[in-house]
């Protein structure tokens, strides 16, 4: 389930968090961009860069025991060790880019991307019921999504997932299961930080704000089909 989709059925979790840990007070638009189609039983689904780890994840848990070839890089500021089978790494300014190449199973893609959670997987690989293509490389922090000429948003394509299973087209856009096309965007509106009681005393300012739940809301501009549709949900991650 993508963090969206749990933000809306109230089933928050740390991943959840992780998503909203670098924001501070304010308004953030044009974010989590979803731009999909449906096709008989097939659904194409594109996404912004905030998608990708749990996209890797989906898509991974699709493949299970079986062995796909996977590619594509694994970025960090860390140094990583034979816990990843990378085939070459490039650093600059500090960013450390490791290049996968190679055969892993859907419970091994799993194993890295949960014990590794602030790490940035842009891998792709097949799955049974479709394909998952992520752009090897890391977005740039912070941008929002571009504009084209006339000042709409451009269509995400940082991630793009090919897939019959209807359970996945319907957590990106539950609003219409049977649609056509759908472009979705969010604006994330922080109004509060709140330091948990278990770090009222910490010194560390830095554990504080990892630490810290963003309170406020999400709003979702649904565009489907030929209608557009407004809504928001309140958030505590």
């Amino acid at each position: 389930m993508n963090f969206i989709k749990k933000i809306v059925d109230k089933k928050i979790d740390g991943a959840v968090h992780l998503q909203f840990q670098k924001f501070s007070r304010g308004e953030f638009r044009d974010r989590a961009g979803i731009s999909a189609k449906k096709v008989g039983n097939k659904y194409t689904i594109n996404t912004t860069a905030e998608f990708a780890n749990e996209l890797v994840v989906l898509a991974a848990e699709k493949l299970g025991k079986a062995k796909e070839n996977v590619s594509g890089v694994v970025v960090t500021t860390a140094e990583l060790g034979k816990e990843i089978p990378y085939k070459s790494k490039s650093q600059f300014q500090g960013i450390k880019k490791y290049a996968i190449d190679g055969d892993m199973s859907g419970e091994e893609i799993i194993k890295f991307v949960k014990s590794l959670p602030k790490v940035f997987f842009a891998l792709s690989f097949k799955f049974p019921e479709g394909e998952l293509k992520i752009k090897p490389k890391l977005p740039k922090s912070g941008k929002p999504s571009s504009k084209n000429e006339d000042g709409e948003s451009k269509k995400p394509d940082f991630c793009k997932l090919i897939t019959t299973d209807e359970s996945i087209g319907k957590s990106f856009i539950f609003e219409k299961p049977d649609f056509k096309q759908a472009d979705i965007i969010h604006t994330f509106f922080i109004n509060d930080i709140v330091v948990p009681t278990s770090l009222k005393n910490e010194k560390d300012f830095a554990k504080v704000r990892e630490g810290a739940l963003r309170k406020g809301k999400i709003l979702r501009i649904a565009k489907i089909d030929c209608s557009e549709t407004k809504k928001e949900y309140e958030f505590e991650a």
